[in-house]
């Protein structure tokens, strides 16, 4: 096994190798705009890791990878024009460098790039892969559907919220996992504890996620910390707050939900304190270690030795300690 910034190398080195036709270039130009954008890349390289991990060559595994870290690319465009978020990764959004037609029809575009690059590997592999990745499209499309939904909804309960993260976010990262063990040719088991892992940890990863967005550095967070509170987002945090507030706090909090006219700084300083005092930042951290827990736990299931093990659990470490 190597380190993680091997796999990493592999990964931009085949990004960086996409050939995009010049014509017609408002189809081309925003799916290269968007995967020179960098990333944490962190899909693609699980994909590659498991492989390796499982016995499988990487080589094999090259084209999956890509065709994962494209589709959760165009996941991001169609979300940015039903989220209408301005920036990504620093960045103007497809959708407001160029405009919503673009964005949807380049977004549809790496969705069947993604299709054509998973599909090369072997053919008595490809049954298994196209059903991984088709199933877990659909499933993220609920997750997103689900989310939606969430918006004009005040009663989502926590166990619905997991749920939604689990389909959103969680499935690909398995959905990456479970695919390197398939090139691999991996036995059931082993992929399904490896899938099971990778879906514990993308529970880990959204919460910090929710976590940052009120605890973390912008300097390091990459966007402004808050964004959640303004746009009352119904986070783990905000769904906690509902449930565990009462008397005077839940006056508060209902308050704050309804005001659409204060700064948007004094808004977040007043719910994060509301956050605190209910002990929510606490419960969020108890909630990351133990899905990260979960997910060493299912590490040991896999067939691995001890060397592979130990790259998996730093990478979930990292993932789950960051700060970004």
């Amino acid at each position: 096994m190597h380190d993680y910034n091997y796999y990493l190398r592999l990964v931009d080195g085949a990004i960086s190798n996409i050939h995009y036709p010049r014509v017609p270039g408002k189809l081309y130009e925003p799916i290269a705009y968007t995967m020179n954008q960098g990333g944490k890349r962190v899909r693609p390289v699980l994909t590659l890791m498991t492989c390796e991990a499982m016995g499988g060559d990487i080589n094999k595994a090259i084209n999956v990878a890509k065709g994962i870290e494209l589709f959760h690319n165009f996941t991001l465009l169609h979300d940015d024009v039903m989220d209408r978020a301005d920036v990504r990764r620093g960045q103007p959004t497809v959708h407001k460098r160029w405009n919503d037609n673009v964005a949807i029809l380049s977004g549809d575009t790496m969705l069947t790039m993604a299709t054509q690059a998973i599909a090369q590997v072997d053919d008595d592999v490809l049954p298994a892969m196209m059903k991984l990745f088709n199933d877990t499209a659909i499933q993220i499309y609920e997750g997103q559907q689900h989310d939606m939904d969430f918006e004009s909804r005040n009663d989502v309960t926590v166990e619905e919220y997991i749920n939604m993260i689990r389909l959103k976010t969680s499935v690909l990262l398995g959905c990456a996992c479970k695919a390197g063990a398939l090139v691999a040719r991996a036995d059931d088991e082993s992929a399904n504890s490896i899938y099971n892992m990778a879906v514990n940890l993308g529970l880990a990863f959204q919460l910090q996620d929710d976590y940052l967005d009120v605890w973390g550095d912008p300097a390091t967070f990459g966007k402004e910390i808050g964004g959640d509170i303004v746009n009352n987002k119904k986070t783990f945090l905000l769904i906690n707050a509902i449930d565990h507030s009462a008397g005077n706090d839940e006056i508060e909090l209902k308050r704050w939900l309804a005001d659409s006219t204060s700064p948007k700084q004094q808004k977040i300083q007043a719910v994060t304190a509301l956050y605190e005092k209910l002990g929510l930042k606490d419960l969020a951290r108890n909630a990351i270690v133990n899905y990260s827990h979960n997910a060493l736990d299912l590490l040991h299931e896999t067939k691995m030795d001890f060397e592979a093990y130990k790259v998996f659990e730093g990478i979930i470490n990292r993932l789950v300690d960051r700060e970004k």
